[in-house]
C-alpha cells in the first residue's frame, strides 16, 4: 500500500515546494527592495548635496540611477519564471511516473489473471 502514495507524496512535496518558493521568493524580493531603496535614499541624498564637488555628485547620481534600475530589475521578479518553469517539468514528469505505475499496475493485474485463469470481477 505504501508503494501505491509515494507518487502522490512526490505531488505533494512539488504542490508545496512551488508555494514555498512564491512566498520566499516574495519575501526576499521586499528585503532586496527595502534595502535598495535605503541605499538609493542615501546616494540622491550625496548626489543633490551642493556641499559635495560638483563631479562627486555626478558619480553619486549614477549610483542612484543604477540602484533604481536594479530595484526596476528585482521588483520585476527574480528568476520566479525560470522557477515555475522548473516546477512546471517536475509536476509534469511526476504526473507521467505516476500514470505509467497505475498503467503498470493495471497491466500486472491483468497479466496475473490471465496467467490464473481467471478473467476478473464478474
Amino acid at each position: 500500500m505504501a508503494k501505491f502514495s509515494r507518487p502522490f507524496l512526490l505531488l505533494h512535496y512539488v504542490v508545496k515546494l512551488r508555494r514555498y518558493v512564491k512566498i520566499d521568493t516574495q519575501r526576499m524580493r521586499g528585503k532586496s527592495l527595502r534595502a535598495l531603496e535605503e541605499m538609493f535614499v542615501m546616494a540622491k541624498g550625496l548626489a543633490k548635496n551642493k556641499e559635495v564637488d560638483l563631479l562627486i555628485r555626478q558619480k553619486w547620481a549614477q549610483v542612484a540611477a543604477y540602484i533604481a534600475q536594479v530595484m526596476n530589475s528585482v521588483a520585476r521578479g527574480f528568476d520566479e519564471r525560470g522557477i515555475d518553469v522548473q516546477l512546471d517539468e517536475l509536476e509534469r514528469l511526476v504526473n507521467e511516473a505516476k500514470a505509467k505505475g497505475k498503467t503498470k499496475r493495471s497491466d500486472g493485474a491483468a497479466s496475473a489473471r490471465a496467467k490464473d485463469g481467471s478473467e476478473g470481477p464478474s
